[in-house]
């Protein structure tokens, strides 16, 4: 991966600040605030309960639309600017006016802006690199964006021994005028706007085939069939680490908050080095390959857990969750784009995706819950292993390999 781009003289250190510093934003919102709204300002769990599930919901009906603007606009940067304003101004909501009303509305108005991160920066991933590049930059992507996970993890234990749990959500304005800084520090030039939507190049009269219609999403069987491989993924994925969690509280109430960051920072480790071997490979090896082994972890993962409650037996399994989560993380914006080569409606493909995603793991919760209320911890991981394994079936059976061949020369047909 060269330093320098081709075009506007992009360094490409920008785009690893832009990932590192956003995933530090994310981090400092969202498993904070449960904690700080239970424990510190006493809130019942069913008010804490309500207002995350009304940002969950108003979060997956914007994932679609927000892609398809993305898709639209040419001000992609100006966009994750506007996003982390909204973001910092509602941290600094919730920390001053910690109420049910102030704290539903800033929370909600958070869910929707944090859909504009992933796809937009994957946007501007498409248009600053050219397409032999972009495996690689996929990966380099993901390997940041969990660095700064770790980061953020460090960087809000740190603040909340010293000072408070309620001053962790300052750290998201500091965060989000450093990432707005990192955005603002690539050339507008330097982005092909039409290759950032993953439009098919013009011809040589200068003109191109325009943008496919909607219904692209429901005509493309490999999107059709990635994204239930994606909502079965994250359906027996989501519920794994709370599963955990709950049973290490169980035996270990004094430790449990440790021994949960202790899985997070663990699996966020393995999965920086996992991302850049996916970036590294991808193009050599293939999609499928990676990502067979990465649905395959995930049923092994799920049976292990059923063989001892032994705390580091536990926390152990947990960082097989590294492996597969950065299979996943790093390949799927590389996917995506794969499959909607040409079309013009890649961010519009990654949102749909995200959204079934955020349904599969929505579901995964209630599912796992109401199993281990009738019939124990064993039965749900088992549930989840096994629906990990029809993920698995499906993707090795009915997905077919999306890169092109000599692609890593830069080579290839349009994907479709």
């Amino acid at each position: 991966m060269t330093q320098q781009a081709e075009r506007g003289g992009f360094d490409a250190r920008s785009l690893d600040a832009v990932n590192f510093l956003l995933a530090d934003v994310r981090g400092a919102l969202g498993p904070y605030l449960n904690v700080f709204l239970v424990a510190q300002q006493h809130w019942s769990q069913s008010e804490v309960g309500l207002v995350t599930t009304i940002g969950g919901l108003v979060g997956l009906v914007v994932q679609t639309p927000i892609g398809a603007a993305i898709d639209a606009t040419r001000a992609k940067r100006g966009a994750i600017v506007l996003a982390l304003g909204v973001l910092a101004l509602g941290a600094i909501v919730i920390f001053a006016v910690p109420r049910f009303w102030p704290v539903a509305i800033a929370n909600g108005m958070m869910a929707v802006v944090g859909d504009v991160f992933g796809p937009a920066v994957a946007a501007l991933t498409l248009g600053l690199f050219v397409r032999k590049q972009l495996a690689r930059r996929m990966g380099r992507n993901s390997a940041f964006d969990h660095a700064g996970n770790v980061a953020i993890a460090v960087a809000a234990g740190v603040v909340g021994y010293m000072f408070s749990q309620r001053a962790v959500f300052l750290l998201v304005p500091v965060f989000s005028v450093l990432a707005a800084a990192a955005v603002l520090s690539i050339p507008g030039s330097a982005i092909d706007n039409d290759r950032a939507r993953d439009m098919a190049e013009k011809d040589e009269g200068g003109a191109g085939a325009g943008a496919a219609g909607y219904s692209v999403l429901f005509k493309s069987r490999r999107l059709v069939i990635f994204g239930v491989c994606a909502m079965l993924f994250h359906l027996a994925n989501a519920a794994l680490l709370p599963l955990v969690g709950q049973k290490l509280a169980a035996a270990h109430p004094k430790e449990a908050t440790a021994m949960i960051s202790a899985c997070i920072v663990a699996a966020q480790l393995v999965m920086l080095p996992i991302a850049l071997l996916v970036g590294r490979t991808a193009d050599s090896w293939g999609r499928k390959p990676l990502f067979l082994a990465g649905f395959a972890i995930l049923p092994l993962r799920a049976v292990l857990y059923t063989l001892s409650n032994n705390s580091f037996w536990l926390i152990g399994v947990q960082v097989l969750d590294g492996v597969g989560a950065g299979i996943f993380g790093a390949l799927t914006p590389l996917v995506i784009a794969d499959i909607m080569r040409g079309t013009g409606r890649y961010n519009l493909a990654q949102g749909a995706v995200a959204t079934v995603q955020g349904i599969g793991a929505s579901l995964s919760g209630l599912a796992a819950g109401m199993i281990v209320d009738h019939f124990g911890y064993r039965p749900a991981f088992l549930a989840a292993g096994g629906t990990a394994l029809v993920a698995l079936v499906i993707f090795a059976l009915e997905m077919p390999e999306t890169a092109e061949r000599g692609q890593t020369a830069g080579e290839g047909s349009t994907g479709r």
